[in-house]
């Protein structure tokens, strides 16, 4: 991957994500912007507001991915997933409420999280590498949002805009990887008790670890691989659903239980 986009114009795109999430005023899409932007330069537009957070004194959680879905690939034209990174003030416990002023335009999806109990520093690790790095894997909501007007985006839109993060939730209750059949636990998620996504783990990438391999190996290829603690947000098992204030979210997943997403109507505009 290559940089078309000289440095000056990276933070210029970067700055201006940043001021949607301090306003809520959507930007127009960075691909119309930026057309000759590459994947590199929104990856670059990415670590660029990654070191802003860090600066301002947040800390890196882990990190989500994205694209898990072989259907969504397809239709951004590409062959592999993204990803983004995760932040300590916008992680949630289950059923802890969620202030809807923090989202940009959310949406929920049901996803498997895994946390690692050790550093995944060798080069290529493999399946067992990353099955034997697991400490627990937990159900998960993510709320992902974006700012890009009217969710309009392209492969760079979402890789620059941190892979459309906006918070997660973790369940409560840690599994162990042993006896678990990931690739074929059934996914239901629920508003106010009515359905709103159905799906399984093989809707991410045929198998969710096979998404944290990707990911420990890109990582890895960066420099800056998965370590000891670092959540990691495998992708998807099913549709996402919109979100409003004061509505509240239920997942089940087969075999890792149930976890609850709450969001609070804190007088702000939907965003």
């Amino acid at each position: 991957m290559s940089l078309n986009l000289d440095a000056k114009t990276i933070e210029q795109a970067a700055a201006s994500l940043r001021g949607a999430t301090n306003t809520g005023r959507f930007i127009t899409p960075l691909r119309e912007q930026y057309p000759n932007m590459t994947l590199a330069d929104a990856y670059a537009i990415q670590a660029a507001n990654t070191q802003h957070a860090i600066q301002a004194g947040r800390r890196i959680t882990g990190r989500k991915i994205g694209l898990t879905s072989v259907a969504v690939q397809k239709q951004l034209g590409v062959d592999q997933p993204d990803f983004g990174t995760l932040f300590d003030d916008l992680a949630f416990g289950d059923s802890q409420p969620i202030p809807f002023s923090l989202l940009h335009q959310p949406k929920v999806e049901a996803e498997i999280a895994f946390v690692l109990g050790r550093d995944l520093p060798h080069e290529r690790p493999g399946f067992a590498d990353v099955l034997g790095a697991i400490d627990y894997a937990v159900a998960a909501i993510e709320v992902v949002g974006s700012r890009i007007e009217n969710w309009n985006i392209g492969l760079v839109d979402t890789v620059a805009d941190n892979a459309s993060f906006g918070a997660y939730v973790l369940g409560g209750t840690p599994y162990s990887m042993r006896g678990l059949d990931l690739r074929l636990a059934g996914m239901a998620m629920f508003r106010a008790g009515e359905p709103v996504s159905t799906g399984a783990g093989a809707a991410c990438l045929g198998h969710p670890l096979n998404a944290v391999v990707w990911l420990a190996r890109t990582m890895t290829e960066l420099g800056t691989p998965l370590r000891a603690g670092d959540v990691v947000l495998s992708g998807a098992l099913g549709p996402m659903a919109a979100v409003k204030p004061g509505e509240r979210f239920e997942a089940h997943i087969e075999g890792l239980g149930s976890v609850r997403a709450v969001f609070e109507n804190d007088n702000a505009e939907e965003k």
